[in-house]
């Protein structure tokens, strides 16, 4: 019977539960599920959406085959317009457990091609996965966006890194640093070697706020997005109004900071914690990370610096962040992290990669975050 693929509407949320139930009686994974519900729970559409998410699926006889979410929000290209694209996200086929539907995943990417041909993906967990490969198979210019993370707890991330424990040998080498102190020392010398040489910035103050949409606050935001954007070749509109969707009060599992000098924000970012339910990779660590941010070109060390020194005054373990833009990898290199193995993979559709060639020179100033992908509002 033929696929037909369509939004995704309140008839269809009983197979989708259907659908989400083959999906675990076939595969380990718990976190292969699509919504329960057909309104988004985070950026619904509305009449004056600048920034949204639909959802669709693939159905075939009243049964659910597949489905995928597509985001929709303006992005800063190279040429300095401001254009409408779409974030390919979420996809699921029923072809991950049954061979039989093989061919869903294929017919959802070429619906979301088809709705939106400027697209791109972002995350998808690294090149071993069938969507990147899929992606390469057709083209699609792509790269890692690199991966940076500080130790704040040594000892503690010698004992739960979970990834770097996967022999005996490693876990022994590992135990003894941590017992032993070595550990410890070797991360503190290494930062405090980085401290000396980071740059230097004038005084500036860091405020947590509950939300961007403060009148005082979203005028110098407004200001710092017009003058900033500039440093980047391609990035998602990051204004007072994007600012306000993106991370309304209500998500308060995200911290909210602006750095301010002479009452004009110089800078800001968005922190929160890792989920929990990652133990398979970070044992029992608190896992912090920098969700988001954006800044005056001189002034990214400086928040770098302020939401590292907020997440460790929250208690965390260790801290992570994905930065593409090189002038935010150097920031954060600066303030003691350390770059990682990446599975963090940016994906551009052949109409979208037109407009950002050539992509060897525009990928260095892209601003691509946690945010601009697999990253919420919770998975980060």
């Amino acid at each position: 019977m033929a696929i037909v693929i369509q939004p995704y509407r309140p008839e269809h949320e009983h197979a989708v539960t259907e659908f989400n139930q083959r999906l675990q009686q076939g595969c380990e994974d718990k976190n292969l599920v699509f919504y329960r519900r057909a309104e988004p729970p985070w950026l619904p559409r509305s009449a004056e959406s600048r920034i949204y998410n639909e959802f669709f699926v693939a159905v075939a006889g009243g049964i659910v085959r597949g489905a995928y979410a597509l985001k929709t929000q303006e992005f800063y290209f190279p040429d300095g317009q401001l254009r409408s694209i779409g974030y390919y996200h979420h996809p699921l086929s029923e072809g991950i457990v049954n061979k039989a539907h093989a061919i869903v995943g294929t017919l959802l990417l070429r619906d979301a091609m088809q709705r939106a041909p400027l697209l791109y993906c972002l995350g998808m967990g690294g090149y071993e996965n069938p969507l990147p490969q899929m992606l390469v198979r057709l083209g699609w210019p792509h790269c890692l966006v690199p991966f940076f993370f500080r130790v704040v707890d040594p000892t503690r991330f010698l004992r739960n890194m979970e990834n770097l424990r996967s022999s005996a040998s490693q876990r022994l080498l590992m135990n003894l640093a941590a017992y032993s102190g070595a550990g410890w020392a070797g991360f503190k010398v290494f930062q405090g070697y980085r401290a000396l040489l980071a740059p230097g910035s004038s005084a500036a103050e860091c405020r947590e706020v509950a939300s961007f949409e403060e009148t005082e606050i979203a005028a110098t935001l407004q200001s710092l997005w017009e003058q900033a954007r500039q440093t980047c070749s391609f990035a998602a509109v990051r204004d007072a109004e994007a600012l306000r969707i993106l991370y309304p009060r209500e998500l308060t599992h995200f911290t909210r900071l602006v750095m301010e000098r002479n009452g004009a924000a110089i800078g800001w970012a968005v922190i929160g914690e890792r989920r929990k339910d990652a133990k398979s990779k970070y044992g029992n660590m608190r896992v912090g990370s920098v969700v988001d941010c954006f800044a005056l070109p001189e002034e990214v060390f400086s928040v770098v610096r302020a939401a590292t020194q907020t997440l460790e005054q929250q208690g965390f373990d260790l801290i992570l962040s994905n930065q593409s833009h090189q002038a935010w990898g150097k920031a954060f290199n600066a303030a003691g992290y350390l770059p990682g193995p990446s599975n963090f993979i940016f994906a551009a559709s052949k109409q979208l990669a037109e407009l950002l060639a050539p992509f060897e020179a525009v990928r260095p100033r892209m601003h691509l975050t946690r945010a601009d992908g697999d990253g919420l509002p919770r998975n980060f």
